[in-house]
């Protein structure tokens, strides 16, 4: 055995004096380390980090806790980790709270409900977490997480409304103009939209965005159909679709519904982009390689986890609540759209 297999010993977790005894320091020292204190020199924080990295030292979080009060831990409860915008979400949150040195506790809800979200915060504040950030779009969400009374500040990150304090998003209506107004400027009269479930802000919020690009050109929309985010929806929209000769360009709120839209139109006949133009939204790591290549709403969530770690570490800092504006989305090009077929004659 080495001896950094010897200095761990034989199946124990090192302890703070073992770290202490490499760097030649006191535990005390070693305590000030970990906890951020700016009282050591910095030549001797090092030696503790590099004796800690040595020994595989993990220090116990119970322990953290009694010792400082502090857990350095933020809570996420979110919905539906099956779809892409929540899943990157929850993973740029915990990205950011990682690079800030914050451990980040994730509760995942399959479905929501009232008392599913009650219940997720309830775990959470056993876990002594000094914030909590809230990624659940349903409008019923919105509104319980606004009337929670808790000690601890709550951030929200999805389903939120430009303007509310220690609210972070990324303008759902800006990107649907964006999407749409790239389809009336190609030369589109009237683009269909394929909805996402009605319950979910955001998706009356890209449905907005859907009807103003048509409002701000004096156009009326095509028509509307439901859909609920997966694949098999977006195929049945497409199949109506399909049957409407014109209509000639399609809004889909998220890119699996774009696929199933695709897929549809391809069955009957429809040729995309020389016959029917499709938008997707999300711009998923597949639509790149969906046939042809979707053209879609791209959303930066790496930034909405920092920006939403920002505002949770500040109010635990007891900074004020601070309103940010929401961040913008980008169109990305690809091969599913094109200008307006032309009527035969």
């Amino acid at each position: 055995m080495g001896d950094n297999g010897s200095r761990r010993g034989a199946g124990r977790s090192p302890s703070m004096a073992q770290v202490a005894a490499v760097a030649g320091v006191s535990h005390q020292t070693v305590s000030r380390v970990l906890n951020d204190a700016s009282l050591v020199k910095e030549e001797t924080r090092l030696r503790v980090l590099a004796a800690i990295e040595e020994l595989g030292y993990r220090r116990n979080f119970a322990a953290r806790l009694l010792a400082t009060n502090r857990s350095r831990r933020i809570g996420m409860v979110t919905a539906h980790l099956g779809l892409h915008g929540p899943s990157m979400i929850a993973l740029g949150v915990q990205e950011a709270g990682y690079a800030e040195g914050w451990d980040v506790s994730l509760v995942g809800l399959p479905e929501f409900s009232a008392e599913m979200l009650d219940n997720a915060v309830e775990r959470l504040l056993d876990q002594a977490v000094e914030a909590i950030v809230v990624a659940v779009a349903h409008r019923e969400a919105a509104e319980m997480t606004q009337s929670l009374q808790l000690s601890i500040p709550i951030v929200t990150v999805q389903g939120v409304v430009a303007g509310t304090p220690l609210s972070a998003g990324i303008d759902q209506q800006a990107g649907a103009e964006l999407a749409v107004g790239h389809l009336l400027d190609l030369g589109h009269r009237h683009v269909a939209h394929v909805a996402g479930p009605a319950d979910w802000v955001e998706a009356e919020q890209r449905r907005a965005g859907w009807r103003r690009a048509h409002e701000e050109r004096g156009l009326l929309p095509g028509p509307e159909l439901e859909g609920d985010w997966s694949p098999e929806s977006g195929h049945r929209a497409g199949l109506l679709i399909a049957d409407d000769p014109d209509v000639t360009a399609v809004f889909a709120g998220n890119d699996p519904m774009a696929l199933g839209l695709l897929n549809a139109l391809h069955e009957r006949g429809r040729r995309v982009p020389d016959d029917v133009s499709v938008v997707g939204f999300d711009d998923v790591p597949e639509s790149a390689y969906y046939w042809p290549a979707l053209t879609t709403v791209s959303q930066d969530f790496a930034e909405l986890g920092r920006r939403a770690l920002s505002l949770a570490l500040g109010a635990v800092r007891g900074e004020d609540e601070a309103t940010l504006d929401p961040i913008m989305p980008t169109l990305t090009v690809r091969r599913s759209t094109a200008a307006r077929p032309q009527p035969p004659g």
